[in-house]
């Protein structure tokens, strides 16, 4: 063992520890491996650099704007107000309504913004209808993952496998192509929710706190609860020593943190990211803070977000499906054989469609980099380069060199298997970007050393990083709905671990046909 390899095995049992701690933001953590690389003459600065300029990278920037022009438009409160049913209906029926709907969306549009819509209103209108809350927020939150596996765009991780495979020199997915599998496991998926999640989710939890939800008076105090983003200022401060009051004009009066409530004793309670702060604040704190970055979800009891007219709506939608169908159909071959010189892919149509939300004001253009996480950014930057160091150093070829010694006599599918539980394990524990770096390399070098084709290993990657569902802590739109729904850790690991199961047996069975080793 060199001592590259050695220093490059020790730096990512390093991040991994990090990354499991939460010491610092995923992309901190992510960049300070990747100068320690640079310092150990492993990357050079060019290879450092280059994801900062990635096609994928950028993609999912603009995607970040597009998502926020759809979310600023109106259009998706107004389709999960008409997916609602109201009067009388169940738990199962209601789910029939919605989560279809949810996961096609999702395919198109980024998860948190759906989530962060859709999870106040689906509270406020089940609590209206007498129903558990609790029985909707997780299978939200999983449908939107489900969907996210069907489309290139679906998710940040397609994207950055698909910028991995591209630099590896191979041809990369089209628009629908994990569809081919991504569907099948969605349909699976929420076919299991629908039997399932009414029996395997708990009942109302009741809140520690009650105020008042309708103030008398404009100037009245009543119940906001309030989701903490990663720029939340106080993240890993006491209350006692932030002064939440001072900064926000609220009082904490609750914490909710992994399905438990803490209201005594709050000065010495540490924030964390993703805790659901109950406060008690007037008219002005939503009005104020809602377009903050520091609070990932704001819910008061009523509607908080825009309502423009029909046509910036519409309008909206149409940019959406032209950039979609621009995308789908500039990778067949007839369209790239009349137009060579210009490809016609889906960063050239989300740069239209961004450019032109911009103009007509569809999102506030001043505010452009309000709407962008910069953290998923750069981590997505920083994978590039760790799985370029994985290659550079000969990690890669060492630890697949390993797993291929442990199955040899079961061929191609076992290690297809095992590269699914070993990307999967890291997407519960870390982020589903970093994930996607650390198995890539890997997959590549089992490929190659085999001599069988890479795509498999390359959608696998794809399918095991997306299917965070047995911890809240490995994607942001399960932290969401467990604060406001008011979640226990083994909430999590009791749905979702049949869903990782199905997801794998599925993806196990059907990748290797559709893309023969």
């Amino acid at each position: 063992m060199t001592f590259e390899i050695l220093f490059v095995l020790l730096a990512l049992l390093g991040m991994v520890i990090a990354l499991v701690l939460d010491k610092m933001r995923p992309g901190m953590v992510l960049f300070s491996v990747v100068v320690l690389f640079l310092c150990a003459g492993i990357l050079t600065p060019k290879e450092m650099l280059e994801g900062f300029s990635n096609k994928g990278m950028i993609t999912v920037a603009m995607l970040f704007l597009v998502s926020e022009g759809i979310r600023q438009s109106g259009a998706l409160g107004q389709v999960i107000k008409k997916l609602l049913p109201q009067g009388k209906t169940t738990v199962f029926k209601a789910q029939l309504r919605m989560l279809p709907t949810i996961s096609f969306i999702s395919a198109f549009l980024n998860n948190t913004p759906v989530v962060v819509i859709f999870a106040p209103i689906i509270k406020r209108w089940a609590e209206s209808v007498k129903l558990p809350a609790t029985k909707f927020l997780i299978p939200l939150s999983y449908v939107t993952i489900l969907g996210g596996i069907c489309t290139l765009i679906g998710t940040s991780t397609n994207l950055v496998v698909h910028g991995m495979i591209l630099e590896a020199g191979y041809e990369g997915f089209t628009m629908f192509e994990l569809g081919k599998v991504g569907i099948f496991i969605a349909v699976a998926g929420m076919i299991y929710l629908f039997a399932f999640s009414s029996k395997l989710l708990p009942d109302i939890r009741t809140d520690g706190v009650k105020l008042d939800e309708e103030p008398d008076e404009p100037g009245d105090l009543h119940r906001v609860e309030a989701v903490l983003g990663p720029r939340f200022p106080g993240i890993n401060k006491k209350l006692g020593d932030f002064n939440f009051q001072r900064h926000y004009g609220a009082e904490v009066k609750e914490i909710k943190r992994g399905g438990q409530s803490i209201s005594r004793n709050l000065q010495n309670e540490y924030f964390r990211e993703g805790d659901t702060l109950v406060i008690a604040a007037d008219d002005s704190f939503v009005q104020t803070w809602g377009e903050s970055s520091v609070f990932v979800l704001l819910a008061n009891g009523h509607d908080t977000e825009p309502v423009p007219g029909k046509g910036k709506r519409w309008f909206a939608l149409l940019l959406l499906t032209l950039m979609i169908t621009g995308a789908t159909v500039g990778e067949l071959p007839v369209v790239k054989e009349a137009f060579p010189d210009v490809k016609l892919d889906m960063f050239f149509f989300v740069s239209i469609t961004t450019i032109i939300m911009a103009w007509t004001k569809i999102f506030p253009a001043r505010k452009y980099t309000k709407y962008i996480s910069w953290d998923i950014l750069i981590t997505i930057a920083c994978a590039f380069a760790i799985s370029k160091a994985m290659v550079n150093s000969g990690v890669a070829d060492v630890v697949a060199h390993y797993i291929i010694g442990m199955s040899d006599r079961y061929g191609p599918h076992v290690l297809l298997a095992a590269v699914f539980i070993i990307t999967n394990l890291f997407t519960e524990l870390i982020t589903n970007n970093a994930a996607a770096a650390l198995a890539f390399p890997l997959a590549l070098s089992i490929s190659a050393q085999m001599g069988v084709n890479p795509m498999p290993f390359f959608v696998v990657i794809c399918m095991a990083a997306s299917a965070s569902f047995s911890t809240p802590i490995g994607y942001q739109t399960n932290l969401i709905v467990q604060g406001i729904g008011n979640y226990k850790f083994t909430d999590f690991v009791r749905i979702g671990l049949p869903l990782n199961i199905i997801t794998f047996l599925i993806s196990i069975f059907l990748i290797p046909l559709i893309w023969p080793f």
